[in-house]
């Protein structure tokens, strides 16, 4: 089984997301939620994942009501057992995400 993290940053501010509710879902289901610590993470959102494909979803309008992107959704395939870690890089009209280690 696979574990999964996020983390995310405001890149406009240079600092973290503070209180950016979090939904793990697979397919329809909600499997986890949570929201980003002081530090902008969430250290163990789901901390056991079998192979298959999931979607983080962020509530961003929670952190910054102004921004253009009011929630983010990431969709990505565990296929192994080692640990997911999936930041989310947050600008007021951008965002980017990736794989961390």
């Amino acid at each position: 089984m696979s574990s999964l993290s996020t983390h995310v940053l405001d890149t406009a501010l240079g600092r973290p997301a503070t209180g950016v509710p979090v939904r793990l879902y697979r397919g329809d289901v909600v499997l986890a939620t949570g929201a980003t610590d002081d530090d902008g993470r969430i250290a163990e959102l789901a901390p056991a994942l079998e192979h298959g494909t999931y979607r983080l979803w962020f509530d961003v309008a929670a952190y910054n009501e102004q921004s253009f992107f009011p929630e983010v959704s990431v969709t990505f395939t565990v296929a192994d057992e080692r640990h997911y870690h999936v930041p989310l890089l947050l600008s007021p009209f951008a965002f980017s995400t990736y794989r961390g280690s």
